[in-house]
């Protein structure tokens, strides 16, 4: 299961491991965060220098080290070191940060709440929308977001059971019904509301999460007509359903006169200059 937590406003892209019952964490971005590396790149390069000296010096730590699949901040998943909570908290004593402890504490919190979340699922739920709130996100929002999760959930549950391959097989499926209702690709998206190592549909306006939602929903009830089976039969439904949301958002322009895709973020004002018209 893949997550995203929240230390501080900042983000880190997790992965849980049901059969082991462990957390994996991305390193960079703990490295990103600890280190207060202004860029995904700066950080990525603070760790690669790191990981070589604690390799010279035989931390078996960073042997042991595994790689998952995780989502870039292009959107498309690739290979990333990670560690579980005991990992980490060994990586985190080699770099000297006065975020050092309050993040051990974090991360013991995390597994805490992950095994809360196990006896009781609508925890998890409860949890995501703790996180919006502290992001500063309405309640209209987060009631959109969380809508717009389930019908996503729903989509790729069938993705799965169909024989589509989670990772870039479900990201080649996002991207096209993503283009077809927008006009844009995801990283295309991403730029225009000036992001990077952010979840796009964080950052979405209302409108926008309520057509990705009905291009999502289109999707999975258009391939469930015709049993779509593998990436090809399903990349032709999610063509289709992309297209049923392309043509709500023409006519409502049309009505408004205003674009449904916004170059709009939820970005602090700090950060925000360089955002694209």
């Amino acid at each position: 299961m893949s997550d995203i937590k929240i230390f501080e406003n900042k983000k880190v892209r997790s992965q849980y491991d049901a059969d082991k019952e462990m957390w994996y964490f991305s390193i960079v971005d703990i490295v990103g965060i600890l280190t207060e590396q202004p860029t995904v790149d700066r950080a990525r390069n603070y760790w690669k220098v790191l990981k070589s000296r604690l390799l010279k010096e035989g931390n078996e730590t960073v042997t042991n080290c595994n790689q998952l699949k995780m989502e870039a901040e292009d959107g498309k998943f690739r290979l990333t070191d990670v560690g579980n909570v005991e990992d980490i908290f060994r990586i985190i004593q080699s770099i000297p940060s006065p975020k050092a402890e309050p993040f051990k504490q974090w991360l013991a919190k995390v597994g805490y709440e992950r095994l809360q979340e196990i006896n009781d699922p609508g925890q998890s739920i409860d949890r995501a929308r703790e996180n919006w709130q502290k992001l500063g996100r309405s309640e209209k929002w987060i009631q959109q977001r969380m809508t717009g999760q389930e019908t996503r959930n729903k989509l790729t549950d069938y993705w799965q059971e169909s024989g589509v391959k989670k990772g870039d097989e479900f990201a080649a499926l996002t991207n096209i019904i993503h283009q077809e209702w927008t006009g844009l690709t995801v990283k295309k998206h991403k730029e225009l509301k000036g992001l990077k190592s952010h979840n796009l549909r964080d950052h979405m306006s209302e409108a926008e999460l309520i057509f990705t939602a009905l291009a999502e929903l289109s999707t999975r009830q258009i391939a469930e007509t015709t049993k779509a089976k593998g990436l090809k039969e399903n990349a032709v439904a999610s063509k289709k359903g992309g297209a049923v949301a392309k043509n709500a958002r023409k006519e409502l322009e049309a009505k408004t006169g205003k674009s449904v895709v916004t170059g709009e973020n939820f970005l602090p004002p700090a950060k925000d200059k360089k955002k694209l018209k």
